[in-house]
């Protein structure tokens, strides 16, 4: 058990990896057949199912070295691909096997999933580091180009219909800042739970200003306009508070100061860019808002905000944020789940509750 120089089933595998480049699939030696049907190439992590025996690729998208009760090491793996993430168990293991491979490499992986708790977990029996050009990186890569553009033109529209000036220049002060955009563009909204993944942050975003756009006028109460812009700049400290690229991970900066800090220091800088560009002073009353609705958003002390909503377009956009950040969460617990009863999902800690998936298969 442990890592191995080129298993025969990892050798298998990258033959018919070779032949599905050149739009064929060569047969493989006898001699380099697994005693257990191969599976092609990969399967995707969210069409995983329970018992099956796996010899492919993963990312490591994390890995811990633990301790059992009895003294016995094990490796406490994240195995990720474009779909998803999944646990992996390695039993037996010690430093040397830990150390072979590091969090974001891509490593073979021998193993039969199981449920357990409820969940599906893998567990690994041999493991070994591949490099980048041994496999197919369109498997693993979680952002989509197209989708990101669509979205962020559709983040610009929505911006320019801002009508107060203010307002509008500080929209663009972030628009035109080509190196924020580029950050924006690829950045996840969170570790774990929703939108997280590269281009999670914009997805989520894009949705509360739609949000922010529909609702507002439901109100007249609320300025509609300051509510979009919240919806805008809320999450925006994400960009600096977590590391996008390969795994996503909290920068020091991050660990430090929280995307609530950072968000803020990002404002006070577009904010002086508008007055010196302008030659005017920032509205006091509307620059306290705007920080309010970034400092609010979580809703209160408990989950993180340094102030609850005091306005009414604060405490509409934390009920979007929420609404938004739940049902992202929700879905992917009901398409991630593996539950035998076709019309209720495991029991899950993270929301505290089993669902219900008949809604989500009619039609």
């Amino acid at each position: 058990m442990g890592i191995r120089n080129r298993p025969r089933s990892r050798a298998c595998y990258l033959h018919r990896i070779a032949g599905s480049l050149v739009g064929s699939w060569p047969a493989a030696s006898p001699s380099v057949l697994p005693s257990a049907p191969l599976i092609p190439l990969r399967i995707p992590i969210n069409e995983l199912a329970d018992s099956m025996t796996l010899t492919q690729a993963f990312q490591a998208a994390d890995k811990q070295l633990r301790v059992n009760r009895q003294g016995g090491k094990y490796i406490l793996l994240k195995l990720s691909d474009r779909s998803g993430t999944i646990a992996g168990m390695m039993w037996n293991a010690d430093e040397a096997v830990f150390d072979q491979f590091d969090r974001g490499d891509y490593i073979f992986c021998h193993g039969r999933t199981q449920i357990h708790n409820g969940a599906l977990q893998v567990i690994v029996t041999q493991i070994e580091r591949m490099d980048a050009h041994e496999v197919a990186v369109d498997d693993f890569e979680r952002f989509d180009a197209r989708r990101a553009d669509e979205h962020l033109t559709r983040v610009r529209e929505l911006l320019a219909t801002l009508s107060q000036p203010f307002l509008s220049r500080l929209a663009n002060c972030y628009l035109d800042d080509v190196g924020f955009i580029d950050r924006f563009r690829v950045s996840a909204a969170a570790v774990s739970n929703h939108h997280a993944y590269p281009g999670g942050l914009l997805h989520h975003t894009l949705n509360m200003m739609e949000l922010a756009r529909l609702i507002g006028p439901r109100y007249p109460e609320i300025d509609t306009e300051m509510l979009m812009m919240g919806a805008f700049l809320h999450d925006l400290g994400k960009i600096d508070e977590l590391k996008s690229g390969g795994e996503i991970s909290y920068t020091d900066r991050g660990q430090l100061l929280g995307h609530i800090v950072i968000g803020i220091q990002q404002l006070d800088g577009k904010i002086r860019q508008v007055e010196q560009e302008s030659g005017e002073s920032f509205p006091i009353v509307l620059r306290q808002h705007l920080e309010h609705l970034v400092v609010s958003h979580h809703g209160s002390q408990e989950y993180g905000s340094p102030k609850i909503p005091v306005t009414l377009e604060a405490v509409a956009l934390h009920h979007i944020d929420n609404l938004d950040a739940k049902l992202a969460t929700f879905t992917s617990v009901i398409e991630q789940d593996v539950a035998a009863d076709g019309n209720w999902t495991n029991y899950t800690p993270l929301i505290g509750r089993k669902l219900w998936k008949g809604s989500h298969h009619v039609g």
